[in-house]
Parts: C-alpha cells; structure tokens; sequence
C-alpha cells in the first residue's frame, strides 16, 4: 500500500531516512515496521520564521518494497533518410527541438557558430585570463548555449508553456540526478552539464542526425515568402522547408540579418542592471535568521522585487555559493553574468539587479526593430571604456554606489577578469542608475544586514532576455511573414530559461513535423 503526504519537518529530519520514517510513525500513528520506504517527491525551504522548515510530499510504502522506476530515453528511430529539419543553435531549445525531431521521425540537421563543449573551455579561459573574446566562442555560444557554462538552472515558472516534468525526465535520462526532480529549484551545476550536453549530441548523431560545429548561419535562402534552407559563412548551403531558429539571446548578427533582409522583426523591452556579489556566509545570515546555516542547509538564495517610482527593479539569475563570469560575445564590450557548481560551494553569493527597459526607454534609437538592441551595445561599450577598454569590470562598493561615491578601494570579488573603482553613474543610463540607487536601500530594509559596503557592485548586466520579438503565428509557430520559419526560445522572445526554451524547442518541432506530414 502507497500514501502520498505532505508535511514539514526540521532540516535535520528531513535529511535523515529513519528520522523521517520516525516522524511519519508517530505523526500519522502507522507502526515503525510497517513503513518499508519513504520516497521524497517534492521539497522545498520554508525560511519565512525563525524556525526553519523543510516543506516535503513523500510517497510511504507500507509493508511494499520499493524499486525506483527507471528513467529512460524515449524510443528513438534512425533518421538518417528522413526529411530534414534546419535547427539553427545548439542551446536548450535546439537540442530539444533536434530530440524532438528524431522521435517523430525527422532528421534535424543542427548548425552551431561556436564549439562542441569542451573545445569552449579553451576559449572561455581566454576570455577570463587574456580578456580575449571569441565571437563564436564564448559563455553564449557554443554547444550547450549560455546554460552549460552559466549556471544550468532549471527552474521555471512557465508552467503553462508546456509539460515542464518532461524535459526534467529527459534531463535525468541523459544522465542528471533525480533530485532535479525533487527540488523546488531544481540545478545541474555548470561542472556536470557538459556531459549531459555531450550525451544529447552523442544521441542525435548516433540516430542519424547531423550536429554542425564552427557552422555560423550568414543568409536565408527564401523563395516567395517561404523558407528554402540556410546559408554558411564558408559558402555551404544546406537545404530544407523548415527552419527551426533558436539563436538565444545574443545572436544580433541574426537579428541584424532578418532586419536587412526585410523580415519583419519587433523591438521588445527587457531588462538591465548590474551583478551584486555579497559574502554567501551574509545572505545565509540574512535569510536563515542564524549566523551559521549548518550542515543541513543549503547556501542560501534569494529573490527580490521593488517598486521605484514606478518601475521595477529586482533580482535576476541569483547564485547562491557562485561566481561572477565575462559574458561578452563580441570585442568592445563588458557583459556579466553568474554561476554556481552543483555543491554551489563557493565563499560568495551573486545576482544581477536589473531595472525594466521601456519601449519610451530605447525610442531615442528611433522606431527601428533593433532600438532595443541599440540601447543594450551603448551600455555595454560604455562599461568597457571605463573598465579600461578590456574585460575589467568597472566597480563600486555597494553603499558607495547609492551615495554616488567613488569606492577608495575594492575587495577581492569572483570575478577572474577583474574590477576597477568607477563611479558608475559615468556607465549606466540615468534612470538605470538612480532607480539601483534606490532600490538597493529599499532592499536593505527589507533584508536587513544586504545594504552594506561588504558587497560590490559590477557593470553590467544587460543580458536578462531578448531585446527583439520575432512574431510568430499561435497555431502554426510559424513566422508571420516567412513560411517554414519557427521562432524558437530565448533569442525569439518566447522562453526564458533553460527549461522552458528546451518546451519552446519541442513544441516547435512538433509544429514543423506536423506541417511536413501534411
């Protein structure tokens, strides 16, 4: 006999088997020797009193023995003389999409600008150390997209987008761990992802499928309205009706490419700020109540919304036990980002704060598709002069940063690149700036002990999501314009998130397949 419950225990309960089974025998009154297994569903961290809880639904085996049920890769076909299907990016959304494909009987045919995943490594240590920024190669692009080397977060809140527990399951058949399914907030870790990227690839090639590295799309081939395949910067052209486009964030040599070609593209407001990075053992303080967290808590995260004078500024990408990373995807600019290994061990905690773009924002760009775009590049150049034209970020201690004063000093931060003192009113747009200034003290007043010259402050954060929309139908995916073209994920406006882009990436391909079968 099985029983679902939901309860809270204390952390110490909840990491201990036999104390849970304690607890549940004596809460609900059912004999000790009775209760064969407990299996963890569901958990989460209820921080919200003193007294810490850990939130669990357990299924309870009762006089049953328990096997866990085997994970499996769906039942893969041979693809390899099928009809193709152009998926341009290796992220989320184009590997998904390319499983997608195989397992309703389409070739995917996957072409990514940057490297297999460990040949990015060499040039993310360039970047780092040299300050050396590969266009193709970067935290950006590459095999895996921004995901594998920043982060590999899995949490979503597009629940409605598409059937989430699936790509999890995916997820764990090509080799995560199972509490990705249990977590609240579920995570890989940026060390283990590579290998999970690795085995996806490994699958599509092995079924017939094509992955092309170093591969960067430079045209559209299109014949009366309707998508006829991709060209290379090599000069290949590979041919196929349908075009999967799931570019990410930062493909504007894309953007700009559908804009020059007349492919209606819009402008879409986002978000940009700064990278925080505060002592982890101080956001445990702060959202633990405690000056030790202890054994049976993890780094602490936190999540965090204000309203300042009418726009909102909050907390974006946060990585608790993290590391702070240069994510610029082409010379001439600084862009920031954060990271956490699976055990998210590191001394310090980082997120960006970023405040809404308003189209009344980026309008001093003009009306143009790519205004938005515009208005991003302007920030980020602007940091990189200041940093000293390389990938130093240019810095402030954080309550030096409200008063609008220069930091005498800086300590040492995760960011390998480095900082240089800058009061950064001289690199972020006024509004930008005044609205961080304010927001930071209204976040002090509501997590007592974050509002202090411990944390520093770094120049910029402007990659949140897409600064352009490419509009598609709602039944069909398809571009509005372009027949055969599916907008897809994060750099399309529709995902944003590993998780959701790998939903987006699958429900593009099953709208492609459809429209070849009929």
């Amino acid at each position: 006999m099985q029983q679902e419950i939901n309860f809270q225990v204390s952390p110490e309960t909840a990491a201990n088997t036999e104390a849970l089974k304690h607890h549940l025998s004596r809460e609900k009154g059912i004999p000790f020797s009775e209760i064969r297994h407990v299996e963890i569903l569901k958990r989460s961290i209820d921080a919200r009193q003193k007294k810490i809880k850990v939130n669990l639904r357990v299924q309870l085996y009762l006089q049953e023995d328990f096997e866990a049920e085997k994970i499996n890769k769906p039942e893969y076909k041979d693809v390899s003389a099928a009809q193709p299907v152009i998926i341009v990016g290796a992220g989320p959304a184009g590997l998904f999409a390319a499983l997608r494909c195989i397992e309703l009987g389409k070739k995917p045919i996957v072409i990514e600008r940057g490297k297999d995943v460990r040949a990015r490594r060499r040039d993310l240590k360039k970047l780092n150390i040299e300050h050396i920024v590969n266009e193709d190669s970067n935290y950006c692009f590459g095999e895996g997209g921004a995901g594998t080397y920043s982060d590999g977060k899995l949490y979503t809140r597009s629940k409605k987008r598409g059937d989430v527990n699936r790509i999890l399951e995916l997820f764990v058949a090509f080799g995560a761990t199972r509490e990705i399914m249990v977590e609240a907030h579920p995570h890989i870790g940026t060390n283990k992802l590579p290998a999970i990227i690795e085995n996806i690839t490994k699958t599509i090639l092995e079924l017939g499928g094509e992955v092309l590295f170093n591969a960067r799309v430079v045209d559209f081939e299109v014949k009366n309205n309707e998508m006829q395949g991709v060209q290379l910067l090599d000069g290949r052209k590979i041919a196929a009706k349908k075009v999967i486009l799931a570019t990410g964030h930062s493909a504007r040599d894309i953007f700009t490419l559908l804009y020059n070609k007349n492919i209606y593209i819009e402008a879409k407001p986002f978000a940009l700020g700064v990278r925080v990075e505060h002592p982890q053992s101080l956001i445990d303080q702060i959202q633990y109540h405690t000056a030790h967290r202890g054994e049976f808590l993890p780094p602490s995260a936190y999540s965090i919304v204000k309203q300042v004078e009418g726009r909102g500024v909050y907390s974006f990408c946060m990585c608790p036990g993290g590391i702070i990373a240069p994510c610029a995807t082409s010379p001439g600019e600084i862009v920031t980002n954060g990271w956490s290994p699976s055990k998210r061990d590191q001394a310090t905690a980082n997120s960006g704060i970023v405040v809404e773009i308003k189209p009344s924002d980026f309008a001093i760009f003009g009306d143009s598709p790519l205004a938005a775009l515009k208005f991003q590049q302007e920030v980020e150049k602007k940091a990189w002069l200041a940093g000293g034209k390389t990938q130093t970020a240019p810095a402030q201690r954080l309550v030096d940063f409200s008063k609008g004063k220069t930091s005498k000093n800086l300590p040492q931060t995760s960011y390998k690149p480095g900082i240089t003192s800058v009061e950064l009113g001289e690199v972020l747009p006024d509004f930008v700036h005044k609205s961080l200034q304010k927001g930071f003290v209204e976040f002090g007043k509501s997590m007592k002990g974050y509002f202090t010259n411990e944390a520093v402050v770094h120049a910029t954060e402007s990659r949140t999501s897409s600064p352009v929309r490419i509009p598609r139908d709602p039944a069909t995916l398809e571009h509005v314009q372009i027949k055969g073209l599916y907008p897809c994920g994060e750099g399309a406006g529709y995902a944003g998130g590993i998780v959701s882009a790998a939903v987006d990436g699958e429900k593009c391909a099953e709208k492609a397949v459809l429209a070849l079968n009929n």
